[in-house]
């Protein structure tokens, strides 16, 4: 005889594995791997960081 198996519990699990295999196609197609949003978050602050100090501080007025 066949195995005696709880559908609804079946169901779950057919449906978790399911949502994992969604889950993994959508990292693949839109993540990023760590190493490459470190890298890209370091370029902004490097970024950021020299424009602030190319930035020009305005003149006080000269009082004459």
């Amino acid at each position: 005889m066949g195995e005696l198996v709880n559908l609804r519990l079946e169901k779950k699990r057919r449906e978790r594995a399911a949502e994992a295999a969604e889950a993994a196609e959508n990292r693949a197609r839109f993540g990023l791997t760590k190493l490459a949003r470190t890298s890209k978050e370091a370029d902004k602050l490097r970024a950021d960081t020299l424009l602030d100090g190319a930035k020009l501080e305005p003149m006080p007025p000269v009082k004459g």
